[in-house]
């Protein structure tokens, strides 16, 4: 049997309201610095990558020069 108690979708907003909302949502997002928004990037980048079970490509480790072999 179906189940019919799943969360239905917000009803869509025409009109003054909508143009409201929009304003309202652009003028939060608009309101933080790029500074906050790059701090904010950083540290969850720096978390992602601390994941040892994460999805993706992973970085890529550098060598270190003194490693290599020399060629004369």
């Amino acid at each position: 049997m179906k189940d019919d108690s799943a969360p239905s979708l917000p009803a869509c907003v025409e009109g003054r309201e909508a143009s409201a909302r929009f304003d309202a949502t652009i003028r939060k997002l608009l309101s933080v610095s790029h500074a906050e928004i790059q701090r904010r990037e950083a540290e969850y980048r720096k978390q992602s990558l601390a994941n040892p079970n994460r999805r993706g490509p992973k970085p890529k480790v550098k060598s270190s020069a003194s490693g290599r072999a020399r060629r004369d």
